[in-house]
């Protein structure tokens, strides 16, 4: 018959469980009756027994231990861990109408470490109060983001589309005023004939008068002359 014990090693931190297994193996399952038998021993000190189960019996519980039959394996659960937990474990097989009554495994070695930091427990209700109202902050604020993000972007386009529109409509007007034809000034000479009226003057007899008066009047007038 052979008894194994494993894990060989654990490392786990106080206020959690450990779990060891003992496997025992009979050939041609020839005990009819058995029981295990969880020691601890610690430093040099001797070995204490600290749980026991029997073949038939599926589970056992104590307030420290939890060992469970699955045969040929055995759980034990070491629960709520603290420091002085911290040692090696074995298991024994205790065989009845046999000559060889007793059978132990190899040692196992748990090292229990502090426990994390926790948080104050009294702020974790006001945590757990809180999230709910954070979380519709949260939802609002993202909510107003997205809405000033759009009314930012339609505002922007519509800069961009009627400022374009207006910068098309002055280069049209500065192209049409630039395309208006200048003035030019142009002086014409037109010629005419005044007849001055005598009636009052003094009258000169007719074949002495044999000479014709002319004038030239000059009138400025604009008109656009468009250039070749």
């Amino acid at each position: 018959h052979t008894v194994t014990f494993f894990p060989e090693i654990l490392t786990l931190p106080a206020g959690g469980s450990a779990t060891f297994f003992c496997n025992i193996s009979i050939e041609n399952n020839s005990i009819s009756e058995y029981s295990l038998n969880w020691y601890k021993k610690t430093n040099h000190s001797q070995a204490q027994k600290i749980a026991e189960i029997s073949r038939n019996t599926l589970q056992t519980k104590t307030e420290k231990y939890l060992l469970t039959n699955h045969t040929p394996a055995f759980k034990i659960e070491i629960l709520n861990l603290h420091q002085d937990d911290s040692g090696s474990y074995y298991c024994g097989l205790i065989t009845f109408f046999e000559p060889n009554k007793v059978m132990e495994s190899s040692r196992s070695h748990l090292v229990v470490t502090a426990a994390p930091e926790k948080t104050n427990a009294t702020d974790e209700p006001k945590i757990e109060e809180d999230s709910p109202l954070d979380y519709i902050k949260a939802v609002l604020l993202g909510i107003l983001l997205l809405a000033g993000v759009v009314v930012l972007l339609i505002f922007g386009y519509l800069t961009v589309t009627y400022g374009r529109g207006d910068n098309e409509s002055l280069n049209g007007v500065s192209l049409q005023k630039e395309e208006k034809p200048p003035v030019v000034s142009v002086s014409t000479v037109d010629y005419g004939v005044l007849e001055f009226q005598c009636d009052q003057c003094t009258q000169v007899p007719l074949e002495t008068v044999n000479q014709t008066e002319y004038a030239t009047i000059v009138f400025s007038e604009e008109k656009p002359i468009t250039p070749k």
